[in-house]
């Protein structure tokens, strides 16, 4: 895998988890404001964003399990990081709409 492939795939995952956080954001503010269907399509809604990132990374790790040698570089990590903080992030909004949902 060449590096134009690899940073490819690593924006790919910072743009696709990026956008997730933005709408992990947006049910956070949901929540606050009462309305919490509109936080639940939200957090549904980043959770496709987070497949699409996932599905980059997948690939990458398919093509390494097939043999490809591929070089990690810097903006894969921080793409990695992205990717994760954002899943624990809904994760904890998740967990959050709940508690919303027993006091509202």
């Amino acid at each position: 895998m060449n590096t134009e492939e690899l940073q490819m795939a690593a924006f790919q995952i910072i743009l696709n988890s990026g956008n997730a956080r933005t709408t992990v954001h947006e049910a956070f503010a949901a929540m606050r404001d009462g309305d919490l269907d509109l936080a639940t399509e939200k957090l549904e809604s980043s959770n496709a964003e987070l497949l699409e990132a996932h599905h980059a990374q997948t690939e990458l790790l398919q093509k390494y399990a097939a043999g490809t040698e591929i070089k990690i570089e810097i903006i894969m990590v921080h793409a990695q990081d992205h990717l994760m903080t954002t899943m624990t992030l809904r994760e904890v909004a998740l967990e959050m709409l709940e508690l919303y949902k027993k006091v509202v």
